[in-house]
């Protein structure tokens, strides 16, 4: 038998009579994503999927790691079926997890027996291979409250599989099954964060990325390109959708108040967000506000942020502070390409003083001098779509 790819199934296990459907999206998400690791047999049972190589050529460490990746999947581990009998997994035991029994100081079996027709239980069987283990190697001592080292074993319908410890998976649900969503994408470390966050929940993400020549330059462009590039191992491939936003920010800097100038700008954003969702058969927009962060991201400037457009604006990150933004974008590889020194729309004709607390009213009164229809048309028209795949 084959070594193979056993994948824990996390809250889809809790889905009522959907279930089945979940799964079918996760098993075509793991197919699509470790196809470039070879041929591989995956199917479920039992509340757990197997990555089963046809053939010798299959790369297992680069599916592994590809496996990781996939929302909808808790946790991972390489095992090694065998027969279901004592002998057999004692055997394997003894030979797969060599390397591991070799070096640990102390040691513990865990056994679980989906199939109760195995003649011993989970704790007859945890005993038995123990004290084997225990036998062949001399260095180990038996620890069941804290050992370094747990040896798993699982008797299954088809087989019993050994394998060591388990590595988290990206958990969340299966992407494509919480819909599309268009999200804001600038070149900072947020909205990377909660693309990723809302992808997490299943959602299909429609990037957008709002882009100023000559103020933003070339270089702000690509380091957006490469952060959607990075969350293609997570969210799988997507259409970047780039908006020309120049015109409207000279607009917005010639006829509106200096300290209303961001505001407007996030409102113009998300009118154009909401036309490209209406594109893309969009149901939400995705943006990477945190409460109080900046100056327009108060509860009165959010109010009026979203007013300008009618879908639901999704904040994953609204009540999380810094460190914690920071933490998940280390853990998915977005970080370092975030703090590279380019400028992004954002910045360019900031305010001196911004006001922190609008009135609707009033801004809707300011905005009324823009063509507002023509403004957000020329910019819709001068898109750029970049396709960004594994």
């Amino acid at each position: 038998m084959k070594e193979m790819i056993l994948c824990k199934l996390g809250e889809v296990v809790l889905k009522g009579l959907n279930r089945r459907s979940f799964e079918d999206k996760l098993i075509s998400n793991l197919r699509r994503r470790t196809a470039k690791c070879g041929s591989w047999r995956i199917y479920s049972k039992q509340s757990t999927i197997y990555v089963e190589p046809v053939n010798d050529s299959c790369d297992l460490a680069a599916a592994f790691d590809a496996c990781r990746q996939v929302f909808g999947v808790i946790a991972v581990s390489r095992a090694l079926p065998c027969e279901k009998n004592v002998q057999a997994i004692i055997e394997t035991a003894r030979t797969y997890l060599r390397a591991e029994l070799s070096t640990a100081q102390s040691f513990k079996v865990e056994s679980k027996r989906a199939d109760k027709t195995f003649p011993l239980t989970s704790i007859q069987l945890s005993q038995q291979v123990g004290g084997a283990l225990h036998q062949a190697f001399p260095n180990l001592t038996v620890n069941v409250h804290d050992p370094e080292l747990t040896v798993f074993l699982e008797i299954r319908d088809d087989a019993a599989f050994v394998h060591g410890p388990a590595v988290p998976g990206a958990g969340g649900l299966p992407l494509g099954m919480g819909g599309t969503a268009v999200t804001l994408l600038s070149g900072g470390i947020d909205s990377p964060v909660s693309s990723w966050m809302m992808a997490k929940r299943g959602v299909t993400l429609e990037p957008v990325h709002f882009f100023s020549p000559p103020y933003t330059s070339e270089a702000a462009k690509e380091k957006v390109i490469e952060l959607a590039q990075k969350l293609t191992p997570w969210c799988g491939r997507m259409r970047l959708q780039i908006v020309p936003f120049t015109e409207i920010q000279e607009e917005i800097r010639r006829k509106c108040p200096e300290d209303h100038f961001t505001l407007i700008m996030r409102r113009f954003m998300m009118r154009i967000a909401q036309r490209c969702a209406d594109e893309a058969h969009a149901k939400a927009i995705i943006t990477g506000e945190c409460l109080g962060q900046v100056a327009s991201q108060t509860m009165e400037a959010l109010r009026c942020t979203e007013d300008a457009a009618d879908l639901p604006v999704l904040r994953p990150l609204i009540g999380m502070d810094k460190e914690e933004i920071v933490r998940i974008s280390r853990k998915i590889g977005t970080f370092d390409t975030s703090i590279l020194p380019y400028e992004d729309c954002c910045t360019v004709f900031t305010p001196r003083h911004p006001k922190t607390k609008p009135h609707l009213d009033e801004v809707r009164d300011i905005e009324a001098a823009l063509d507002m229809d023509g403004l957000c048309q020329r910019a819709m028209d001068g898109r750029e779509f970049v396709r960004i795949k594994l």
